[in-house]
């Protein structure tokens, strides 16, 4: 009984309304190896799927998950309920490349950094 108490059943919901899951994951379990489970299990089906930890953000109970916390630190009271399983939403933000971060002469951050006024 001990062992069941410090797992925590995930399912992962990605932006189609599809699941990763459930799975069991050990308390201690970090949200970077959260994030290497659903791309090695993302549906190969599925185009533009995450290539690298950095792409894919974890979102439980409104919070956008840190990696270096555990799935302890996440944890709520609800979780420990017999057959409870906890829905962390996935999204993915591919890098952007410094092709893709100008605007015709200026970058992406000139462009918000300049100062707007209305006269």
């Amino acid at each position: 009984m001990a062992e069941v108490h410090n797992q925590l059943e995930i399912k992962f919901r990605l932006t189609d309304g599809s699941d990763i899951g459930p799975k069991a994951f050990p308390d201690a379990t970090t949200v970077s190896a959260l994030k290497e489970t659903v791309i090695s299990e993302w549906p190969r089906e599925k185009e533009n799927g995450p290539k690298t930890v950095k792409e894919v953000k974890l979102i439980s109970a409104g919070k956008v998950l840190e990696n270096s916390k555990t799935v302890k630190d996440y944890r709520s009271p609800v979780s420990n309920l017999a057959g409870a399983v906890t829905t962390m939403h996935v999204i993915i933000q591919a890098p952007v490349t410094e092709k893709a971060s100008s605007v015709g002469s200026k970058s992406v951050v000139d462009l918000l950094t300049e100062r707007w006024c209305c006269v």
